[in-house]
């Protein structure tokens, strides 16, 4: 804010026309987040919904299009790593190697400042592996795994090989229930079709026709105007006088 921090009552009123226009502006682009939320949630309201398998494959037959179908995804070839055993859907396996590293240190005591160079180690991704069965089935079913976005993977298992070298796995376990928003037609579903895990149809529907978007725009279209006020504020204004 200049020099002496102070704010000139011209500088008041241009910041005023700022808030203005920038608001007006974040209306128009909400108004089109809204409009485009609203064209979705009649794409949802509008999707047939489907609980049981000959439901499925009637759909699929007769190419109803947008569906939300529930029921269990679960692997039909599972995969594994033999030095952690059990079966999975999906495994990763992810190398990591313990690093040296070096930062220099700046400390000031008494009005002295010193450097120095500390030496530390850390854990630090080298690469990984990871196999996917390649096939699924879903809601009795099969399709090829590609179809469906399987569920995020969890922690499994950390083997070291040495005291440098560990490797971290991650896996997807064999059945999962939930639901999926899919497009019904010729005889299959959309590739990579999103899988909402633990949701039944009523609770996918309510979960993407939430506003969300709009609160996180509006979150980040005042911190932006904030940011160009105090900005405004910040530089020389002598034009305004």
């Amino acid at each position: 804010m200049h020099g002496n921090f102070e704010i000139t009552k011209r500088e008041v009123i241009a910041s005023v026309s700022i808030i203005a226009v920038l608001l007006l502006i974040g209306v128009l682009i909400s108004g089109k987040i809204s409009e485009h939320q609203m064209d979705q949630n009649e794409v949802y309201n509008k999707a047939v919904k489907i609980e049981n398998r000959d439901q499925f494959e009637y759909g699929m037959r007769t190419n109803v299009g947008n569906a939300f179908v529930y029921g269990d995804l679960e692997a039909v070839d599972t995969v594994n790593y033999p030095e952690i055993g059990g079966e999975y859907m999906y495994v990763e396996k992810v190398k990591e190697k313990y690093t040296r590293h070096t930062r220099t240190v700046t400390t000031t005591v008494n009005g002295k400042t010193t450097t120095r160079t500390e030496v530390y180690w850390t854990w630090d991704r080298a690469g990984s592996d990871d196999i996917t069965c390649k096939e699924v089935s879903f809601c009795g079913v099969i399709f090829k795994s590609s179809k469906i976005q399987l569920p995020d993977s969890d922690y499994i298992d950390t083997i070291k090989e040495s005291s440098h070298i560990r490797y971290r796995y991650y896996a997807v376990e064999v059945k999962h229930t939930g639901t999926i928003f899919t497009e019904l037609k010729d005889q299959t579903i959309t590739d990579k079709s999103p899988f909402y895990e633990n949701m039944d149809i009523e609770k996918t529907v309510d979960h993407l026709e939430s506003n969300g978007g709009l609160f996180i725009f509006w979150f980040f279209w005042i911190i932006l105007i904030a940011g160009c006020v105090y900005g405004f504020y910040y530089i020389d204004n002598k034009w305004l006088e």
